[in-house]
């Protein structure tokens, strides 16, 4: 995160203010949460307060898991090592290279899995085909229903987008040969099956959706997480909007980018996820701008993070810094965070009224 300072500093004053500041719920109740996930095995007489700070450690835990699994600093077991366990490498590079960007975009182009040429033409495509779609959005603008029926599309197919180990639930996929390495963490759970689902069946004819304009972060979360945990809504917010607006208006080697259009697809594909639609955005960008590859990564690290492979990442936008891929790391961290209390506030409203 360091490399993104800006951000960083927002996210460590949340993160702060959530385990270490005055709030509704005692310290050890805190970090029992952001381990055990405490509140799926608590007590049943929680107050409206704690249950707000307990459901927001839980998305902000959740949702660093993607960033940490993502970014490649899950330490993998290695017989070879005394303990056991070793860094993982991006690009040949230790992470605490990484930390320094120093020259990743070349090692990128240094590997054996793919040439120079293939990666300066998948960039210049991306280029073009945000160009092409900031024109055709001049020209004429998708009615609603053009719009309504183009989420519906690609959230239907978010739930066919291959995972991780579930590879082999599905047809042949570009990540068959991959090791999935998961972390031993057998001793935090009581029920192994408990994990994240689809939000529907694949095969359901209507699925489900979550308008954001009926409940939104800024108009409904916000006031709510303020008014039931003090401040905390505030810092949120300013951790939301920095990372949403966050840009060096770079891409690789190219400067002066407008990244805007790009930016909201990662974030609006992460809620499409889960089911939730925005009026007023065009899902068909998603599907221009998100190639198959990095789908699948950022499927596997919003909704199984400890089955991101070193392949996935190398495999999507092979021309960026790893900076870069931070900065999308942080966005998709986010937008499931956002997602996740989207959900629970919302419910939480409907009990109080």
């Amino acid at each position: 995160m360091s490399l993104h300072t800006q951000y960083l500093e927002s996210f460590l004053r949340s993160q702060f203010y959530m385990l270490r500041m005055d709030g509704p719920l005692p310290l050890p109740y805190r970090h029992y949460i952001a381990i055990m996930k405490l509140v799926k095995t608590g007590e049943n007489n929680w107050s409206l307060p704690e249950l707000v700070h307990a459901v927001v450690l839980l998305a902000h835990y959740h949702a660093l898991a993607s960033f940490v699994f993502g970014s490649g600093i899950n330490p993998e077991r290695d017989p070879e090592i005394s303990n056991g366990f070793r860094l993982i490498s991006v690009n040949n590079f230790c992470v605490c290279d990484l930390a320094n960007d120093n020259n990743i975009e070349n090692a990128s182009l240094s590997g054996s899995n793919f040439g120079i040429v293939d990666s300066l033409s998948e960039l210049e495509a991306l280029m073009e085909r945000m160009k092409r779609l900031q024109e055709d959005r001049e020209d004429e603008e998708a009615s609603q229903e053009e719009m309504s029926t183009r989420f519906e599309k690609e959230k239907k197919e978010s739930l066919f987008v291959v995972s991780g180990d579930t590879f082999h639930s599905f047809p042949h996929s570009d990540f068959e040969d991959d090791m999935i390495i998961t972390s031993d963490v057998s001793r935090y759970i009581e029920d192994p099956g408990f994990g994240y689902e689809d939000f529907a069946r694949r095969g359901e004819e209507h699925l489900p959706t979550f308008r954001a304009q009926d409940y939104t972060w800024e108009n409904h979360g916000f006031s709510l997480v303020n008014r039931l945990y003090s401040d905390i809504g505030h810092l949120l917010d300013e951790k939301f909007r920095m990372v949403y607006n966050l840009t060096y208006n770079t891409m690789a080697t190219h400067e002066d980018v407008d990244t805007t259009m790009l930016r909201r697809a990662l974030f609006n594909y992460v809620h499409c996820m889960f089911g939730i639609r925005y009026d007023d955005y065009d899902y068909g960008e998603v599907n221009q701008l998100l190639e198959r590859s990095l789908k699948v990564y950022i499927k596997t690290v919003t909704c199984y993070p400890e089955r991101t492979t070193k392949r996935m990442y190398d495999s999507y936008w092979r021309q960026f810094k790893h900076s870069e891929k931070v900065h999308v790391n942080l966005l998709l961290m986010e937008a499931r965070m956002q997602a996740e209390l989207l959900y629970a506030l919302r419910a939480i409203t409907r009990h109080l009224t």
